[in-house]
């Protein structure tokens, strides 16, 4: 179903990564899910621009999100957790707004790849992303395996300049062309 990646003689370009874990009752030390995302984009030859959990509440996630969004030097951030269904799930709430543009096709591919590893629980995800300025933005759901499907089936290969036939990589010195 999903093609493998290609790749050819460029030069891998690490990108600078950061990891914010949404919830109510984890710490940094207990947060299996951001420091899972934190192995996986440190394995991949990326760095982690910083790890940090906040609550589920709107203006906390969005205040950590845009932190990241006004730092140059961040190219991506990734949240896992508050993609759900419950009362206090909240992050799309907090970072579409964000979005300068939405990236349907995130969602949709996700999905996609999730059912294959969870089955039709896939659809108790809300995860989505975007681009707030030059900042791509992921928000992925709480769980390890989610991350590690996310990591593993979309954002290594998206956020590899050497995957082909295209990358995010690669169009990042055009992001904020006018």
């Amino acid at each position: 179903m999903f093609k493998t990646a290609r790749f050819d003689d460029r030069a891998f370009v690490p990108l600078a990564i950061a990891v914010i874990t949404v919830s109510d009752s984890r710490t940094l030390e207990t947060d299996t899910s951001g420091a899972l995302l934190q192995s996986l984009l440190e394995a991949d030859g990326h760095s982690c621009a910083g790890r940090q959990v906040v609550p589920d509440d709107i203006q906390l996630i969005r205040k950590a999100v845009q932190s990241y969004i006004a730092d140059p030097e961040v190219n991506v951030v990734l949240t896992t957790g508050g993609t759900g269904f419950s009362g206090r799930d909240v992050t799309p709430e907090a970072v579409e707004p964000l979005f300068d543009k939405r990236m349907e096709g995130f969602s949709v591919l996700f999905h996609q790849y999730s059912a294959t590893t969870v089955g039709t629980s896939s659809l108790q995800s809300r995860a989505t992303a975007g681009l707030a300025g030059s900042t791509f933005i992921f928000c992925l759901p709480g769980s390890r395996g989610a991350c590690r499907d996310a990591w593993e089936g979309i954002l290594s290969q998206q956020l590899d300049y050497r995957h082909k036939p295209c990358n995010f990589v690669e169009i990042m010195p055009r992001l904020t062309e006018r």
